[in-house]
């Protein structure tokens, strides 16, 4: 049975061009072949990390969305997880709620907030 996942994956800053587009190919094969489907990538790009994570204050940002059986993913996470070119990777399973939550508009509403009146409060 076939799952909607989200993983989004940090890869070392010091990699060129070639070898970042190479390490995103690597993951989009290995999911292809486990039997994934509607595979979308996003690169998001170099950013500064909140803490030094294996020695690296920035990394590369990869979102990756897609549907497969869990079957991929397990085997996708073995492979980060023995990669020198990986430093962290999170994957999540996104329920039809979620996924129908994102689609809708979100409408942002002002309320003002209640002020205290205390001793010595001032008219503004």
């Amino acid at each position: 049975m076939s799952r909607l996942y989200e993983t989004m994956y940090i890869l070392r800053p010091d990699l060129n061009e070639q070898d970042l587009e190479a390490a995103i190919a690597k993951y989009k094969t290995l999911l292809e072949e486990k039997g994934a489907e509607e595979i979308s990538i996003h690169n998001r790009g170099k950013r500064r990390l909140a803490y030094e994570v294996k020695r690296n204050r920035e990394g590369i940002y990869v979102q990756l969305n897609f549907t497969a059986p869990p079957i991929a993913v397990e085997t996708m996470e073995k492979t980060m997880k023995l990669s020198d070119e990986v430093i962290r990777y999170m994957t999540l399973k996104v329920t039809p709620e979620q996924l129908a939550a994102a689609d809708q508009p979100v409408e942002i509403v002002a309320e003002p907030i209640a002020m205290q009146r205390g001793p010595g409060a001032m008219d503004i």
